[in-house]
């Protein structure tokens, strides 16, 4: 006969006045952790108690019911309903639903209720959020009902929109939180599983390298472009921003580049329509112009429109102001904040003075261009006034003004009112990116044109340090007359053009007159051109007064601008420059770039994606990183695809100090030898970096976005 299952009896639960209810000391939590009193007080007046409380009868010493029943279990909902009987939103003797426990022991039942409880798994969590949101709550109400920040709704929000096959693999642990995040950056299901796909079998599944990947194809909110055609514009027109709501994005992403690049022509066009009527022969339209763009270039001379009598005084008014409240708190430590204000304010409002409309003759506007395009903030940049060589005649007689002197026109952005005024020829254009080379088994020589423009940013390196070194400037241009002067030289191949003759760079990185050196030259060179006299005739005079500083200064100033270290490809067989003459130039600029002690580090050189990492094969950025950052790191990296490992290393290295061959301090001692014994023909072996290789290396590896999907 088969033994019968005993049943199991659970305890009977009753309500029970909250006056009959006290805390027991068998209770076995006893550090306050998880949602506060107040709030679980407000959750129970909102919804009221969902749990009910586990209880045990109080006897007396006899053994004998009091009547009152103490808490075990449920000590933290006990405090809520006491919070809300001393505020008077539930009465005294409120009934609270209670389970009467008789059997056991107390703290028993304490612990378990605590530790039997599971957590409710984060995605849960997301996705009840969802739902709520699905059934018509807000991000506030939903925000205010849990007691915490909008924010923090949208995040949990944006996590359940996440692709539902990850969410299935964060469900089972095959995901972090972290990486689940990353996510979130876009809302395309498709490419998120898709880079999913890509990295699951690698062990590197970095949160960073996800949305690197998924944003990959877009532009970043602080790029130049986005900042002139601005977010709103961008959304206005259909354009998508990716935004990460887990940590700083610095503005977010813009998801359709053609969409960006259409508004910036359209706006860029817009503006040069409006130049155009100011009666210029030509506009050159672009987002970014090369670094010497206008050398060749006559700039015409203007003068900036006089200030009225009241503009005048408003100035002097403001520098008093300025004056005083600087007296005021000489000495202070700190300034009140009003003060610094106003301080600031004041010095917007002289700024603004001091950037005057600019007078140009109305002859020389006709024969004379301006460029059109975006500065590194992102600003409309309008630079006016340069004439062609080809149109230095003039075009037309000037036009008389009443007091018989030519007329004038005044530009600050309005449309002048003279009439036939010529239509400007507006050219629009932009640089093309050229093929990169694929891998292969051995370490070729750097390209050709990647030499040529990494040497033009030595060249502009070594122009800026030359020129604040006098001494070394006087050696350098002395050493050039001595090799034109006296027979015994050979003066061919040299790295100092006396003449001067600057040398222009027809190829060269983007981004290359943003550089340090680029911009410190620029700045000295106008500093000097503001001093020099207008007419050349009185150049003499001007240069006898100077000082001996002020002249050496100067003539490393201009002797700079005689300086070519530049790379170019050699002609093996006579028609053009030999390599023997590149590899002496070469040679004589480590000489000069020694003597200044030139540090292309301490320039502002940095390798990246576009201007190394990316142009060269996958051992040359493994070497990189390995003299870099280690073995370590190259190892970390080694099996990465051309597009990410470019990527990983431009961040490995971005402090590290290293630098390409063509960028680097020749060797001293190595140095004399080559000095101590010049090669005597063209036959000599030049430097690795430099090795002839007329061979065109294969294509480069298919974008990242091919190589995913054909996986």
């Amino acid at each position: 006969m088969a033994t019968a299952v005993q049943k199991i009896t659970l305890s009977s639960s009753r309500d029970i006045p909250f006056n009959k209810l006290v805390l027991s000391q068998s209770n076995v939590r006893r550090v306050k952790a998880g949602v506060s009193i107040e709030e679980l007080a407000e959750d129970i007046a909102r919804r009221t108690l969902l749990q009910s409380l586990n209880v045990r009868r109080v006897l007396d010493p006899e053994g004998a019911e009091t009547g009152m029943f103490e808490i075990p279990a449920g000590g933290r909902r006990y405090r809520a309903l006491e919070l809300l009987v001393k505020q008077k939103r539930l009465a005294k003797t409120a009934p609270v639903p209670c389970v009467v426990r008789d059997s056991g022991i107390a703290e028993e039942d304490s612990l378990a209720e605590n530790v039997q409880r599971a957590p409710l798994h984060p995605l849960d969590q997301f996705r009840a959020f969802r739902a709520l949101r699905e059934k018509g709550r807000t991000e506030e109400d939903i925000a205010a009902v849990f007691f915490t920040s909008v924010n923090v709704v949208k995040q949990r929000l944006r996590l359940a929109s996440v692709s539902p096959a990850l969410l299935d693999i964060y469900a089972e642990d095959g995901m972090s939180l972290e990486q689940l995040m990353a996510f979130t950056v876009t809302a395309d299901h498709g490419r998120q599983e898709q880079v999913w796909q890509a990295i699951s079998g690698s062990w590197q599944k970095e949160p960073y390298q996800i949305r690197r990947m998924l944003t990959e194809k877009t532009a970043r909110a602080s790029d130049r472009r986005a900042v002139f055609v601005g977010l709103d514009a961008y959304e206005a027109a259909g354009g998508v921003v990716l935004r990460d709501l887990f940590q700083s994005d610095d503005g977010g992403w813009l998801e359709d580049v053609a969409l960006l690049d259409r508004l910036v022509a359209e706006k860029l066009k817009a503006e040069a329509e409006t130049i155009a009527a100011e009666g210029w022969k030509w506009i050159e339209v672009a987002i970014d112009f090369p670094y010497g763009h206008t050398r060749g270039l006559r700039e015409l001379d203007s003068v900036s429109a006089g200030l009225t009598a009241e503009e005048q005084a408003t100035i002097e008014a403001l520098k008093a102001e300025f004056a005083r409240l600087e007296a005021e708190h000489d000495g202070a430590d700190e300034l009140p904040d009003e003060v610094d204000q106003r301080l600031g304010e004041i010095e917007t409002a002289l700024a603004v003075f001091d950037d005057r409309p600019i007078n140009y003759q109305l002859a020389d506007i006709a024969r004379a261009g301006v460029f059109v395009g975006i500065d590194a903030e992102g600003t409309l940049l309008v630079d006016r006034g340069y004439v062609r060589p080809e149109d230095e005649l003039p075009v037309a007689e000037p036009e008389q003004g009443s007091d018989g002197e030519p007329a004038a026109a005044t530009f600050d952005g309005a449309e002048p009112s003279a009439p036939g005024i010529q239509r400007a020829v507006i050219t629009i254009g932009g640089q093309l990116a050229e093929a990169e080379d694929e891998d292969d088994d051995a370490v070729k020589p750097l390209p050709d044109r990647l030499l040529t423009e990494l040497t033009a940013e030595r060249t502009l390196a070594l122009r800026d340090r030359l020129a604040i070194t006098p001494s070394v400037a006087f050696q350098a241009v002395l050493h050039k007359f001595c090799l034109d002067v006296f027979s015994r030289y050979s003066s061919y191949g040299t790295a100092m053009e006396v003449s001067v003759r600057s040398v222009s760079f027809p190829v060269q990185a983007q981004g290359l007159k943003d550089t340090p050196a680029a911009k410190a030259i620029d700045a000295r060179h106008k500093t000097w051109e503001e001093r020099l006299p207008k007419e050349k005739t009185e150049l003499w005079d001007w240069l006898t007064g100077l000082t001996g500083d002020e002249q050496a200064a100067l003539f490393a100033h201009c002797a700079s601008f005689g300086i070519n270290a530049l790379y170019e490809k050699g002609d093996r067989y006579g028609g053009g420059i030999t390599p023997h003459t590149v590899e002496h130039r070469i040679t004589e600029a480590d000489r000069i770039a020694r003597a200044v002690d030139l540090d292309m580090v301490e320039s502002g050189w940095r390798p990246t994606v576009e201007n190394y990492l990316g142009r060269v094969p996958k051992l040359r950025i493994l070497e990189a990183v390995r003299e870099g950052a280690g073995e370590r790191a190259a190892q970390l990296i080694d099996h990465l695809k051309k597009g990410d490992m470019a990527k990983e290393a431009e961040r490995l290295l971005a402090e590290a100090g290293w630098l390409p061959e063509p960028l680097r301090m020749p060797d001293a001692q190595l140095a004399a030898a080559v000095d101590a014994a010049e090669p005597e023909g063209d036959g000599e072996a030049l430097p690795e970096f430099l090795a002839g290789d007329d061979e065109e290396t294969p294509a480069d590896e298919a974008d990242e976005s091919r190589m995913i999907a054909a996986e």
